[in-house]
């Protein structure tokens, strides 16, 4: 059904949770899958700086990511990609759209609660601006040897 499938990611445990469904259905549907984080960049008279301090060990997670999930059989790829900070979704946006991509797979919560409030939800923009659907994994979530599937909890 899919031919190209972004997972955008931030490093983050939420992301981890989707690259999970990410990897089931490029899996499912024997299409590449293509890594996106955007390095999102403070700006100013001395240049840009990451937003994030520890972006190196964050980039390092990434790849060891999709070099596993290569071992595992997936066609993954890897790709960086640099923005104003604030930006992430429209960056990954565009980066779906030059790769062709049909389905864009992101966590609902990233790095930190603070980055949240100040700039805004990228899974919320990217249902906004990118140019395929997007399936949002909230952290609610979680993926056994079965599959991803929704944590059920005992209602008392």
């Amino acid at each position: 059904m899919f031919k190209t499938i972004i997972w955008a990611t931030d490093g983050s445990e939420n992301a981890d949770r989707a690259l999970a469904y990410a990897t089931q259905i490029a899996r499912e549907s024997d299409c590449p899958l293509v890594a996106v984080h955007s390095t999102e960049l403070l700006t100013g008279r001395a240049g840009g700086y990451p937003l994030l301090a520890d972006e190196d060990d964050v980039e390092g997670k990434i790849a060891k990511q999709v070099e596993e999930a290569k071992g595992d059989g997936l066609d993954a790829r890897l790709g960086f990609a640099g923005g104003i900070a604030g930006h992430a979704a429209n960056t990954i946006a565009e980066v779906a759209a030059a790769h062709g991509a049909d389905l864009i797979v992101v966590g609902t919560r990233g790095q930190t609660a603070f980055a949240g409030l100040m700039l805004g939800s990228v899974a919320q923009r990217l249902l906004h601006v990118a140019p395929c659907p997007v399936l949002a994994v909230p952290p609610s979530t979680h993926v056994d040897s079965t599959g991803p599937h929704k944590t059920l909890e005992k209602v008392r």
